[in-house]
């Protein structure tokens, strides 16, 4: 019998730990799976290959009763056929063990098998098949692994440094911290193997997983691995990994500025050239790449690269892991080739916008991103593609926004959050994306004025022209193609001082119908301002001067007489 619980960050959040102690206590030994990537369904247990989904108190004792042949209700929870079509039409690479292994044992794991037969290689064919593969990084840009690889290789040293980028600073992204809490040796495996590459024989390698401190169980686990891998004596004195926790700065996310932090200065980018793979860690040579990277290598050194290549696009090779995330159905984490659409993940695995709602738009990777309109859906999930629509691949993250989203308080919100997370240390990004989010701001507050949006073009270019970093220059993504995508929606705010989706507060207006109201008086009682006024059996109204448009007003009524304009 094969009894399992999944206890990732999302599975323990919604319960989970429950779940396993109600299985232990009825004497059964229930093992630990990371996610599989089913956030939405969670609570998970699995026995003997069948997964119950949502899993309360009551699901957990069926499915003990079922575990022990006793008669039982647990069909009740079992998942249904169109939920595992989810997993059905994915491809998983970087997630193959996540969900399936126990994280919490090397045995679950296996021998690392890929690195022992990368030893059988010389460093240089290691190297070729990366080359081969055409494994682009999978933290942001897709810049060839194996160029990375070769660079630092070639860079003179007698001790050079691994570095794994787990930061995952994106709002919505979330698929490194998957992968360490599901399967951590797949991360080590791939680091070992990036070592032999880079420094065999003549440097000595050093590893550090810069993981930021948020991510508990993730470091926990990662943790538990190493040392088991130091037991095993695939870690030893030639090759060791350490964990540096970072404060979750999102501009740790570039690769200078992380250097800068584990060297414990304040993380800011540094001008390149020299790169890294020259001048990185206390200038020594450097190799960095992110979780999801590292996982494939073991998997492409194994099954050799030119299976991992006949994956994808021309360009965009083997899989990719997403985030699903905001107003989408199935929320959690996708693996899938590279060259299917938006559509068809959105509308696939992700099972379409949530509550019947329709699309509006997708925001591809991040801060740093952009948001894609319905009529693009059909972008195909490659590098060259989706930066052309104004996008980037960035790590993963994938939120859907509905009807109900407005535009240009999205893109204030990412700039927001932009503004809060830049290191300042170039005036562009310090000073210029605080002068587009004060415009958002006064937009979306009623105060736009013509000239707004072509002042919000010019600063976005001279921001993308002359900021420091990748991501500075990237940081007016968001507001530069919701303008090209939603143009109308910036001149409604500014003109008609109007927000379509009523998602603006200053711009909306809550109205009562009098041939409509009955005079009940739910909105007057729901009301926390006392705006409704009115008589009994006299048709209400709302004095605007004290509403706070909280919209109670709107939901109390059951008549239809509450507007909003």
């Amino acid at each position: 019998m094969r009894l399992s619980v999944g206890r990732g960050s999302c599975g323990i959040a919604a319960g989970a730990d429950e779940a396993l102690n109600i299985l232990n206590e009825a004497g059964l030994e229930a093992g630990t799976v990371g996610c599989i990537g089913l956030c939405y369904l969670e609570p998970i247990v699995s026995l003997d290959g069948e997964l119950y989904v949502k899993v309360n108190k009551e699901g957990a004792a069926e499915i003990a009763k079922a575990a022990k042949g006793q008669d039982n209700n647990a069909k009740d929870w079992l998942i249904s056929e169109g939920d595992k079509a989810v997993l059905a039409g994915q491809q998983r690479i970087a997630l193959r063990n996540c969900g399936i292994i126990n994280p919490e044992e090397l045995e679950a794991y296996g021998l690392y098998r890929a690195y022992e037969k990368a030893l059988t290689m010389s460093p240089e064919a290691v190297i070729e098949a990366l080359k081969t593969s055409g494994l682009g990084g999978r933290g942001g840009a897709g810049f060839p692994t194996w160029f990375k690889w070769d660079a630092c290789r070639k860079s003179a040293g007698d001790k050079k440094y691994i570095i794994c980028n787990a930061d995952e600073g994106d709002p919505g992204a979330f698929m490194d911290r998957a992968l360490i809490e599901g399967d951590p040796h797949a991360l080590i495996e791939g680091m070992m193997i990036a070592a032999y590459a880079i420094g065999h024989p003549s440097a000595h390698v050093e590893g550090i997983v810069y993981a930021r401190a948020e991510y508990p169980l993730a470091i926990t686990r990662l943790g538990r691995a190493i040392g088991q891998a130091r037991a095993a004596g695939y870690l030893n004195d030639s090759f060791d990994i350490r964990i540096k926790e970072g404060a979750g700065a999102f501009v740790c996310g570039e690769e200078t500025a992380l250097i800068a932090s584990i060297e414990g200065e304040r993380g800011m980018p540094r001008l390149k050239p020299p790169f890294p793979a020259q001048s990185g860690l206390w200038g020594l040579p450097t190799n960095i790449n992110n979780v999801e990277t590292y996982a494939n290598v073991p998997y492409i050194i194994l099954n050799g690269p030119e299976r991992f290549a006949e994956i994808g696009t021309e360009s965009s090779k083997g899989t990719k892991v997403f985030a699903l995330t905001g107003k989408i159905k199935n929320g959690g984490l996708v693996e899938i080739p590279m060259g299917r659409s938006l559509r068809e993940v959105i509308y696939g695995p992700g099972g379409g916008v949530r509550g019947g709602k329709a699309f509006k738009a997708v925001q591809m990777g991040g801060p740093s991103g952009g948001c894609i309109p319905e009529s693009l859906l059909d972008t195909l999930i490659d590098y060259k593609a989706l930066t052309a629509t104004g996008a980037i691949m960035g790590s993963g993250g994938m939120v859907v926004m509905d009807e109900d989203t407005c535009m240009v308080d999205m893109a204030r919100f990412f700039l927001d959050f932009i503004c809060k997370e830049s290191c300042g240390k170039c005036v562009h990004c310090r000073i210029g994306t605080k002068r587009m989010l004060e415009i958002l701001i006064r937009i979306t507050e009623g105060g736009g004025e013509e000239g707004d949006i072509e002042r919000l073009l010019e600063l976005g270019q001279q921001i993308k022209d002359g900021a420091l970093c990748g991501l500075g220059q990237t940081a007016s993504n968001p507001v530069l193609t919701t303008i090209r995508y939603f143009r109308n929606e910036y001149e409604d705010h500014i003109a008609h001082k109007k927000c379509t989706a009523h998602s603006c507060k200053a711009l909306i207006h809550y109205e009562i119908n009098r041939d409509r109201c009955v005079a009940c008086g739910l909105c007057r009682k729901a009301c926390p301002a006392g705006a409704v006024q009115g008589a009994p059996k006299v048709a209400h109204s709302i004095d605007q001067d004290k509403c706070v448009k909280c919209g109670k007003c709107m939901e109390s009524c059951r008549f239809g007489a509450v507007l909003i304009n």
